[in-house]
């Protein structure tokens, strides 16, 4: 397909434009997606248009875990047989259901929602420091799971938290080593999550 086929202007141009705001498309793949959409019956794009709009109606922020919920606490800090003493830190909501697959961990969590990225311009004030730090105020919490992604800005994050931590925690720990470096843990499979959480070390 060349570009004289192509709408300069117009809804299908807005929507190529749209689809490559989102990561990891292209412009090929947003013209894939916008052609799609023009060939796919209007009450298939009315549902996504609804799936859309509904999350960004009635999804929010955990007010103690900073997880993405529809309900506030989320039912994981509201489920009593969950160990309270322990809390895992990830970067992201994703990181939440793969360590979940794994059924390894029974604890609490804490989300960042992102990591420290200098070249990015993401600093720790961008991050879900400060609330993490108000849920040490408490004598509850005995461990904390640094469970940031093996690469360079997980690394630093983990290394900024702990020096954060270390006054207000017993004990400090890192997910094992079984984790590839420089991946991420949504993509990890759930044995060598599972491993990485048993074997987790003092940080």
């Amino acid at each position: 397909m060349t570009s004289d086929f192509l709408p300069t202007a117009g809804p299908v141009a807005r929507l190529i434009e749209e689809f490559h705001k989102l990561p990891g498309i292209g412009p090929k793949s947003a013209q894939r997606l916008a052609y799609y959409f023009v060939r796919t019956p209007t009450e298939d794009a009315q549902s996504l248009a609804e799936a859309i709009i509904a999350v960004k109606e009635r999804i929010i922020l955990c007010s103690v875990c900073q997880n993405i919920t529809e309900q506030d606490p989320c039912s994981l800090c509201l489920d009593q047989r969950r160990e309270r003493n322990r809390l895992c830190v990830v970067e992201e909501p994703l990181d939440i259901l793969a360590l979940e697959r794994t059924r390894a961990y029974q604890g609490l969590y804490h989300v960042l929602h992102g990591a420290i990225s200098p070249i990015n311009g993401v600093g720790p004030e961008h991050l879900r420091i400060s609330e993490l730090l108000r849920r040490m105020e408490g004598d509850e919490v005995e461990e904390v799971i640094l469970a940031t992604n093996p690469n360079m800005e997980g690394e630093a994050t983990a290394m900024y938290l702990l020096r954060l931590l270390q006054p207000l925690v017993p004990r400090i720990t890192r997910l094992a080593r079984g984790l590839p470096a420089g991946g991420d843990l949504e993509f990890a499979d759930d044995v060598t999550l599972a491993r990485a959480l048993e074997g987790r070390q003092e940080f």
